[in-house]
């Protein structure tokens, strides 16, 4: 079946098959922070649509060096995503997460290889103290992690 247009031109019927991003836009508009397979869903996204997630998201590596800082965590903290990358989380990034209740348990999932945690953090380095909900995943693919938080 074929639309007509005001010009006098037809196009084809809409067909969701022809928009591959429309599951995609639709899964991020309902992505849960505390889904126990959130990073599932975050190994499917693309670097602009973790960007547009409505909380934080980090992506470390095993010795806690930023690999990816969402825009969102950028709001929240005040700092610039792109200056962020490269950086060690833990010691040049939030300094104030560096505490057995929170490094510590960055540290025990790493070792252990199954990072699984949530619980809820006073952000106060450089920034007005801001208490947040962290949930730390292991990635599915690779040897790297995630830190999503959001505002409580």
């Amino acid at each position: 079946m074929t639309l007509r247009l005001a010009s006098g031109g037809t196009r084809p019927k809409y067909k969701p098959a022809l928009i591959p991003d429309l599951e995609t836009k639709i899964s991020l508009t309902v992505l849960e922070f505390d889904r126990d397979d959130i990073q599932n869903t975050i190994a499917k996204l693309s670097d602009g649509e973790i960007d547009s997630l409505a909380f934080g998201a980090i992506e470390l590596d095993k010795t806690g060096k930023v690999l990816r800082f969402n825009a969102m965590e950028g709001q929240i903290t005040g700092r610039d995503p792109k200056q962020m990358v490269g950086k060690n989380f833990f010691t040049d990034v939030a300094p104030c997460t560096n505490t057995a209740d929170f490094k510590g348990r960055f540290d025990a999932g790493v070792k252990t290889g199954d990072l699984s945690v949530m619980f809820e953090y006073l952000f106060d380095y450089m920034m007005k103290p801001t208490r947040v909900k962290v949930h730390m995943k292991k990635s599915i693919v690779g040897e790297s992690y995630w830190v999503f938080v959001k505002r409580v």
